[in-house]
């Protein structure tokens, strides 16, 4: 028989079984399904993770204060205290041709209040510089002044929704508020800015890194941000930035300095695994699909012993009888991961409606795996039924023995 033949014979033999076909069907799309929709899944948090860490910044380092390297050897016995990143300190770093910028930041909680309104909000000290390494971008009046960073100057830029609680309708560009027990006069305010890395950039205020110091009395800063020239700079700027600090503290080596692209490699190794580890469980789907095949048709061939007795009888050879039943194998684990994947793309449509911020989308390699495996499937867990088929007894099997 042609190969033509060969699928006719298959698609008559599936379409007369409907209940049976449809079952095994339904088993491998659901399987497929799962796949594909899971590792979709974990693909669009990967996604969320590096665009959430892209909104931070380009080229970007994070200095903060203290060693996140142990050693060897006995701990202290009282303790140790890591030096203050002062203003100072970050005041010398761009003297480097590798950094473009640096950013000191000084960060707390504290009540914003306008009129009779009050909101207990973050509330960040920085400068100038803070800005574009962040990306943050002014929606009405102007960022921080280019000012000297030790400078403590009462001047605020607002979040949009800040400003939207406080002010209503109210133009706020020259208005004073207060922030704790000092009164700041609001000169910009930020775009909104949505979520980034869970915190809300609508509901903060920025202040001079100086003002923030003694708002909340201490000189060390939270984190300084460091902005390289390119990419090709980054190595060089962290080196340059660890040595001018090592210089500055005695010779001690007392900060941590992580990369932006060290973050998201870390981050995107973590979500991959992630990504792979639920493609897997789901593709166990695929498995108790095949296993459903393999039970169905060893049930099929039980119902078709006279049909294959009369194949045999008029010449069919065995390899002809195990062909037939491992091509409706495959052509039943095909069609359903067909059906798989439409099921699979409404299920991602739907969910994009859903939850439109979140960048759910398949890899590529998601509904590749999972077709090739549901035909792998297919097609070893029919080998069985076939086998039992080619080698029936053509006069037992027209007997019905």
């Amino acid at each position: 028989m042609r190969l033509s033949e060969l699928l006719r014979f298959v698609t008559g033999s599936l379409i007369g079984a409907r209940t049976r076909t449809l079952l095994m069907l339904l088993a491998m799309s659901i399987g497929v399904a799962s796949v594909v929709v899971l590792t979709a899944l974990g693909e669009g948090a990967r996604r969320y993770v590096i665009d959430e860490f892209a909104q931070l910044g380009t080229h970007l380092l994070v200095m903060l204060p203290g060693r996140s390297e142990t050693t060897g050897g006995a701990p202290p016995l009282f303790g140790e205290t890591p030096r203050d990143l002062t203003l100072s300190d970050a005041m010398a770093l761009p003297r480097h041709r590798s950094i473009l910028r640096v950013a000191p930041i000084t960060v707390g909680n504290a009540p914003v209040s306008y009129a009779n309104r009050e909101r207990e909000v973050t509330v960040i000290g920085a400068t100038h510089a803070f800005f574009p390494i962040r990306h943050l971008t002014i929606g009405s009046g102007r960022p921080l002044p280019m000012i000297d960073p030790e400078r403590a100057v009462n001047v605020a830029v607002l979040g949009a929704g800040l400003r939207k609680e406080l002010f209503g309708k109210q133009r706020p560009l020259g208005k004073w508020i207060r922030i704790n027990d000092r009164r700041y006069r609001v000169i910009g305010i930020l775009s909104s800015g949505g979520q980034s890395i869970g915190r809300n950039l609508d509901d903060l205020v920025i202040i001079p890194v100086a003002a923030a110091q003694s708002l909340f009395d201490t000189p060390s800063l939270f984190r300084v941000l460091i902005q390289a020239r390119s990419q090709e700079d980054i190595p060089r700027a962290q080196a340059a930035a660890r040595d001018t600090i090592r210089e500055r503290h005695d010779g001690e080596d007392d900060v941590t300095i992580i990369t932006q692209d060290a973050l998201l490699d870390t981050f995107d190794g973590i979500l991959r695994a992630l990504t792979y580890t639920v493609g897997g469980i789901a593709a166990i789907s695929l498995a108790v699909a095949g296993i459903l095949v393999m039970n169905v048709m060893l049930v099929a061939v039980s119902q078709r012993v006279a049909e294959i007795g009369l194949m045999k009888a008029l010449g069919a050879p065995d390899r002809q009888v195990l062909r037939l039943f491992l091509i409706e194998s495959v052509v039943l684990a095909g069609s359903g991961a067909i059906f798989g994947l439409a099921i699979a793309g409404l299920g991602i449509l739907a969910l994009g409606q859903l939850f439109p911020s979140f960048p759910i989308a398949a890899p590529l390699w998601a509904p590749l795996a999972a077709v090739a495996v549901a035909l792998l499937t297919g097609l070893l867990f029919g080998i069985l039924p076939a086998r039992r088929a080619a080698r029936l007894d053509p006069v037992r099997a027209l007997s019905r023995r």
